[in-house]
This record gives C-alpha cells, structure tokens and sequence, in this order.
C-alpha cells in the first residue's frame, strides 16, 4: 500500500496495536491445575519460575515479585542490608517511567536525577560523578526501551565510589551489552513482567542477583520482612507472586526464543524503515556491541519541524496505529514530584525526549504488513506537510 501526497489511509479502521499477551496451552493447564489444588498462592510454580528465569540470565538466584515497581523497591530496600539508612540516595535517569523514582521513594531511599543522552534515551554517564554525595548507596540505570545503558562507564564509576549498581531492566529482557546479557551486569537486576512486555506474568516483577545474602533479604522484604515463622526481622512489604502469574510465565518462557525472535526482526524492520525518515526522526539504533531488547520502537522528533508531536500522534492515531508517550522527565514534568523543587529546563533532554517523543508496538503478533503500514502512516503524514520521504 503506497499514499500518494496528501492522500488519506483509505484503512482508519486498521489497528497496529501496542501491546499483546501470549498465553501458552501449557499456561492454561498449569493454572486449571494450581485451580484444582486449591494452592494458588506463592508455591511450587513460583518457585521453578524464579530458577528458570534466572538461568536464562546466567544468574544464580531469581525473586518473583508482584510487579516491576515492587522489584525496584525491594532492590533499593536490600541496601539497608548493605549499610544505607533512611533517606541515603539512590542515582536514577530523569526519564523514565515514574515507577523508577516511585519505587526508591517506597524503599525510604531519596532519588537523586540524572539528564539523559537524546539518541540513547538512557543516563548520561558524564553527568553522573557530579551528583555523587556521601550518602550516594546506589546507581539505578534504566535500560529504556531496552537500549543498554553505558555500563562500562557506570560500572567504573559505581568502582571508584564504592556503589551498588541496580539494573532497571524491565523493558530490556533480551538486551545484550558487549557480549553480556542485561540483568547480570549489575549487583542486582529488576524486570517488569507486565503484561506488554516479552515475558509477562499479566502482572509481576523479578529480581536477579548472584548474592546469596541480597537474595535472602530481597525473600524476607517480599513477605512483610519476615524470617522463618512469624519473624520479623526487617520492614517488609507484601509483594509476592501467586501460582496463576507464574504459570503464565512458565508459558511465556517456554517460547521466549520465539518472541524473542519475531520482536527482533520487527524492531530491525522499522530501524531499516524509518533510516530514510532520520532528518526528521531520532529512533534508537542498535549498535554493533550490543543487541537491542526489542520492546517498543520511540519516535523522536527532531528540532525544526513543521508540526509538533501532539498533532502527528494525533493524525496516527486516527489511522490506526497505536502509540503511548514516551514517558516523563520525573523530576520536572510529573507534578507529584514538585516537592523536590526542580524546574522546567534543569534535565533539558530528558524534557525534551518527552515533549517530542512517542512509541509504537513491535510485539510478537504484529506482522511486516502492519509495520509497513506504520511506516507509510508516517510517510504520508510528512507528505501532507509538503516533506519529502
């Protein structure tokens, strides 16, 4: 299908959705037979989850957790394990989907933000050393989108200052840096297994980390900080996840090479197809020490144009192509955070990757025909504003 200038999409109706949820048969046999024990709390299912995905990750302890925001909170909470106090700091990118800094807030922790690389979209590791203080207990990249954070340079920098390095990797599962899988570069690593994500557990979050110690706190900190029966030796929270979640994770690893797979080549897809479109788009690249987690693909647009985001989304949209924003600078775009008194232009590229940024599905049920309909969305939205593609 080819639009020619100022041609409208003849197919409005046409949906490239953002998001889509792989329930296996084995899926649904496991969850009839947790159903039918009556056992559907945390318990055997849970268990073969947390081994399986951690050794997909090469790691050697995984703690299921009911949500991705609860796998950064208790990941922050195990540092009280570690000798951070109340109110120590944890460094996080300024963009990023606000259960990043929610997440340290519930752990009693203070975030402490950091501007972003525009093309990577990710913290910017030159800016990271000047906002180090004595109460410094932690560096929280985010692998957003699921393009790896620098880690060289934040790993050299977590050395030099004796700092614990928590991996946000919730939308990197796949992600590969230097020949490293990310979620076992970091001390520890937290995925979101919501539902939009290449493994999902409809909802639910994991943490991985090759330290028996961290490993036992992060159990304890899940059940309300318990030991043993009825010891309470830590503040706890209570995020645990149930047989019901794992089953349908144990589905979606069995054909984790497959999503995987279908995810990738749609993420190369739209890469090769929007290169021609690069004066007017930053999309992200993927270069040749790493792999992208292909998650979503961001739209960026670039300084100068004739139109804004907020009427491209808009003319998208009406052709069927589903998008969401590309989240928030956290400390200056999200009101619940104007306690912390950051103004407008204090994380300039975050800020502006928010303003002029959007993304759209490349899960594992969109087919080549969809993202090429995508992309001559776009192309003839461009023509209609007299460009050329």
């Amino acid at each position: 299908m080819k639009f020619a200038a100022g041609q409208e999409s003849k197919k409005a109706g046409y949906k490239v959705p953002f998001g889509t949820v792989s329930i296996t048969p084995r899926a649904r046999q496991l969850i009839n037979e947790a159903l039918d024990s009556k056992w559907v709390t945390k318990g055997k299912y849970v268990h073969e989850f947390e081994e399986r995905f951690a050794a997909l990750f090469g790691m050697k302890h995984g703690v299921a957790v009911s949500s991705g925001t609860d796998a950064d909170a208790l990941a922050c909470a195990a540092l009280y394990d570690f000798g951070a106090r109340r109110g120590d700091e944890v460094i996080v990118p300024a963009l990023s989907f606000v259960a990043t800094g929610n997440a340290v807030f519930q752990a009693g922790l203070t975030p402490v933000f950091v501007d972003v690389q525009r093309d990577s979209l990710n913290i910017d590791p030159a800016l990271i050393e000047e906002k180090i203080t004595p109460r410094t207990r932690a560096i929280m990249p985010v692998h957003l989108m699921g393009k790896p954070a620098a880690m060289d340079e934040i790993c050299a920098i977590a050395r030099r200052h004796n700092l614990r390095i928590i991996e946000d990797a919730a939308e990197a599962h796949g992600a590969e840096y230097k020949g490293r899988k990310i979620g076992a570069i970091g001390d520890m690593s937290c995925f979101s297994l919501y539902a939009a994500h290449i493994v999902t557990t409809i909802e639910g979050g994991m943490i991985l980390t090759n330290c028996g110690q961290t490993a036992e706190a992060l159990r304890s900190l899940r059940n309300h900080g318990m030991t043993g029966k009825f010891t309470f030796s830590r503040i706890g929270f209570s995020s645990k996840m149930n047989e019901l979640e794992a089953a349908v994770g144990l589905g979606n690893l069995d054909i984790f090479g497959q999503i995987l797979e279908t995810r990738r080549r749609n993420m190369l897809y739209l890469i090769d197809r929007f290169r021609r479109l690069d004066r007017y788009f930053i999309t992200l690249k993927e270069e040749a020490h790493e792999k992208l987690g292909p998650h979503a693909f961001s739209i960026i647009l670039r300084e100068g144009l004739p139109f804004g985001k907020d009427e491209f989304v808009s003319y998208i949209e009406s052709q069927g192509v589903d998008s969401r924003n590309l989240f928030y600078s956290m400390p200056t775009q999200c009101p619940s955070y104007a306690f912390l008194g950051h103004r407008i232009g204090d994380f300039p590229q975050a800020e502006y990757c928010s303003d002029q940024g959007t993304h759209i599905g490349i899960h594992q049920d969109i087919e080549i025909s969809q993202l090429d309909y995508a992309a001559e969305v776009v192309e003839a939205y461009l023509r209609r504003k007299g460009l050329t593609v």
